[in-house]
């Protein structure tokens, strides 16, 4: 682990299994955040077990949500191992939980009766469609919340997508801010509170732009292709080069006249939004490698970079080094401005067993 961060001294208890909730953990964690993730004894979060597995024998996508985190073995379903929680909670600033909405109050653990037992402990519960409401005990992944909240249904062709946007940008991101944002307030009033987040309300929330334009010109405007950004205008696409891809975002006048005068088409300067551009584009970019774009492009202000593999990303992103049993491994950076990103390895099953009550 290295500096302590804004979240120094905060203690979250992980109940939270997969990607969403340990995603949430693992910013809080590298916030400053001590997180013990609370494990079922017999095998714990169903994600150490997902090929592909590190030399350690833990899946490397384990580790990459779960680093310098500590585990704890409990079984939720016997009165000794919710008693051991209990006492986890009385030392405990904020609870995360994944568990199918009414799990929690089945196991007598309800979100708000811990609150009122611990008046201060903030308890967030992540699950697809919310606490309430007719969708509630429905299961689903990221495809289905993405699809049901409108988003797949904005593309001309749905298809999935390559990052998981329901469970990090629509759960695991509004998960933790609302966090910090109880924490401030039980900093000015001593309260804790509980938090619903659901997922598919969340991407539907990253619609914001999109929901906007159809109080002018109606619902079909942003169906199947046809929002700003989603395909309605060539100059805002992706285009096929020789060898690969290219994409432009030359939506504003200027980086529009830049990119035309730099790919020699000038005549397509008035053109920006008509459809007719779309193929004039293709055929141009077509003419080309995308390392010979990115040559003739690289000084021009135009909003235009090419479509890089993973690999080649890889090479120029900000990653976070740990050591696993002896080996250095790479993950990615979340992205947060602090200097308390944790580089300690994912923790074992049950290795902190000891040190907490």
């Amino acid at each position: 682990m290295t500096n302590e961060g804004p979240l120094a001294g905060v203690r979250v208890l992980d109940l939270s299994r997969l990607l969403p909730g340990p995603y949430c953990t693992q910013v809080l964690a590298d916030l400053g955040a001590d997180v013990v993730k609370v494990e079922d004894p017999a095998g714990g979060d169903y994600l150490r077990a997902m090929p592909p597995l590190l030399h350690d024998g833990v899946s490397a996508l384990f580790h990459s949500v779960n680093r310098g985190k500590r585990s704890v073995t409990i079984d939720l379903k016997t009165d000794e191992g919710r008693a051991r929680l209990l006492r986890l909670c009385a030392d405990a600033d904020v609870v995360v939980e994944s568990f199918r909405p009414g799990v929690m109050a089945r196991l007598g653990l309800a979100p708000d009766a811990l609150v009122r037992r611990f008046p201060r402990l903030v308890v967030c519960s992540i699950s697809g469609y919310g606490q309430t409401g007719p969708l509630r005990a429905r299961a689903g992944h990221d495809v289905n919340f993405v699809a049901r909240a409108g988003a797949l249904g904005m593309m001309a062709a749905p298809d999935l997508l390559p990052v998981q946007v329901a469970d990090l940008a629509g759960g695991a991101w509004p998960a933790a801010t609302q966090i910090c944002a109880a924490l401030v307030g039980r900093a000015r009033t001593g309260q804790g509170r509980t938090i619903d987040v659901s997922m598919k309300d969340g991407v539907f929330g990253l619609l914001a732009m999109s929901l906007a334009r159809t109080l002018v010109d109606g619902e079909d405007a942003i169906a199947a292709g046809g929002d700003l950004l989603v395909g309605a205008v060539p100059c805002y696409g992706v285009y096929p080069t020789a060898d690969g891809f290219f994409s432009v975002g030359a939506l504003e006048p200027k980086f529009w006249a830049a990119l035309c005068a730099a790919i020699g088409r000038e005549d397509l300067l008035a053109a920006a939004f008509d459809e007719d551009t779309r193929a004039a584009l293709a055929a141009t970019f077509a003419t080309r490698t995308t390392a010979e774009w990115t040559t003739v492009l690289h000084d021009v202000d135009a909003c235009c970079e090419p479509v890089l593999s993973p690999a080649a990303a890889r090479a120029e992103a900000r990653l976070v080094h740990v050591d696993v049993d002896g080996r250095r491994c790479a993950f990615a950076d979340p992205g947060l401005d602090t200097p308390s990103v944790r580089t300690g390895r994912a923790p074992r099953l049950g290795e902190h067993d000891a040190e907490l009550p």
